[in-house]
């Protein structure tokens, strides 16, 4: 594998020169679950497609770096990243004290609130006592699992885990599912905009401190110049209106900063 960053104390140089680090850099390696549209998903010829793939291009033209994508299942994006098969991760990551603990961030990307998907009429509620006896599925290593182990199963909701959200809604649509638990934003514009999605319908968004709207790239842990790189990134993409450009291409006039629980 080609040597993807320079020497620290090279790099140190590099930051205090400003711009000539995004000159030295060379490449980015992101890693990316392709199975929750419309952040990340793959298009029919194979290429990954979504806003957060449309963010992280954007960012790796800002600082003049390849961009390389490495696709994992969610639950191993904490592992990858301590195992150096990545650099960053841009898979629509929330913010939270526990992998805060464990890796670092950098500036906010986008904000969302989580949501449940049922079947149109079911009229199932965000109540974790009016779901008892029912069987609700999430994807494995997300804030909605740590939710559903947290106060789902206590309530006796019957809860089951899936390697990536295709296998949640899969289970679902098939009725093995009376609802799923994801990113509100990514039901509404992904799921329930495809064929398949067509008969379910979207809970209002669901409350607790369990389950926070900021979502980052994340990064390994002290990782302070390449969180300094991002957070440049980032922030040049909302000042010369690139964000803004993507945000509507994908949202409409949503914002996305705006989104809260």
């Amino acid at each position: 594998m080609k040597k993807a960053f320079l020497t620290l104390s090279a790099l140190a140089l590099c930051v205090a020169a400003g711009s000539a680090l995004a000159k030295e850099y060379k490449e980015l390696r992101f890693g990316v679950d392709p199975s929750y549209a419309p952040f990340e998903s793959k298009a029919a010829d194979g290429s990954l497609v979504g806003f957060d793939i449309d963010l992280g291009n954007a960012i790796c033209a800002e600082l003049k770096v390849k961009c390389k994508w490495v696709e994992s299942d969610f639950d191993g994006m904490i592992p990858g990243l301590k195992a150096n098969k990545f650099d960053g991760v841009i898979s629509s990551m929330t913010v939270t004290p526990a992998r805060e603990k464990v890796i670092d961030f950098s500036s906010e990307l986008f904000s969302g609130p989580t949501a449940l998907v049922f079947k149109k009429g079911a009229a199932l509620g965000t109540d974790p006592a009016a779901l008892k006896g029912k069987k609700v599925g999430y994807e494995q290593g997300t804030i909605q699992e740590a939710y559903a182990k947290a106060v789902l199963d206590k309530a006796g909701v019957e809860t089951q885990a899936y390697a990536n959200q295709d296998q949640v809604y899969a289970d679902l649509i098939s009725g093995r599912l009376d609802a799923s638990i994801q990113d509100m934003l990514q039901a509404e514009l992904g799921f329930l905009k495809s064929p398949q999605g067509a008969d379910f319908e979207v809970s209002k968004p669901v409350d607790s401190e369990l389950l926070p709207a900021k979502t980052a790239v994340g990064i390994s842990k002290g990782n302070k110049e390449l969180k300094a790189l991002l957070d440049k990134g980032i922030q040049a993409l909302h000042d010369d209106g690139t964000y803004a450009a993507i945000q509507k291409q994908h949202f409409g006039e949503l914002n996305l900063h705006s989104a809260k629980k």
